[in-house]
């Protein structure tokens, strides 16, 4: 993989390609299984929806440098019977927040980021959670697209020591050669691949 593609496409750009397989995922998604158990412990499918909904709210936020709340989940899932077309809108709101001009300029955030790692954060969710979803639900995920890997690859490697110490992510699992581009991103943020 060329690691040049990291910064040859915009993250609204990547955020559209990663809207593109979570949307489908999403939709997929039968009332019978949101109890039911994800590659991330502390979340069932519910509650993990409901996360991915405060995520795409709240970096639409980000990238127009205002500040977010994460501090309470939305619980959208339960309030809302249309939520997974909602969640179609408001990924594309998403993707425009972040295609706007300056949204990867200069810093953003709390912790006063750079805007573009913030962004890779963004998509880093819609990607990652998006693969635990279509785990926990039984549906096919194709992995990402090439570029999408390449700017989270970068991501996580600057994301990890911190990300492990607040345990956002778990420690990593072991890679072999051959293993696939898109499987080393799920085993460095601490998932198995093969969750099932």
């Amino acid at each position: 993989m060329d690691t040049n593609m990291v910064r040859t496409h915009g993250i609204g750009e990547l955020l559209a390609l990663a809207r593109e397989r979570a949307v489908p995922v999403v939709r997929g998604i039968p009332d019978t299984a949101l109890t039911a158990p994800t590659p991330c412990a502390e979340y069932d499918v519910r509650a993990l929806v409901d996360h991915l909904f405060q995520v795409v709210v709240q970096f639409q936020r980000l990238a127009a440098k205002e500040a977010a709340d994460f501090g309470e989940t939305a619980g959208v899932v339960a309030s809302d019977p249309g939520w997974r077309e909602r969640f179609a809108r408001e990924a594309d709101r998403l993707v425009a927040a972040w295609s706007a001009p300056g949204a990867e300029e200069g810093t953003t955030g709390a912790m006063d980021m750079p805007a573009r790692l913030v962004g890779s954060m963004a998509l880093l969710d819609l990607t990652v959670h998006v693969w635990d979803l279509a785990r926990a639900t039984g549906q096919d995920f194709p992995g990402a697209d090439e570029a999408v890997v390449a700017e989270l690859t970068a991501a996580v490697a600057e994301l990890a020591p911190t990300a492990r110490k607040m345990g956002v992510f778990g420690d990593p699992l072991p890679e072999g050669a051959d293993t696939p581009v898109f499987d080393r991103l799920l085993a460095r943020t601490g998932r198995d691949p093969g969750w099932g």
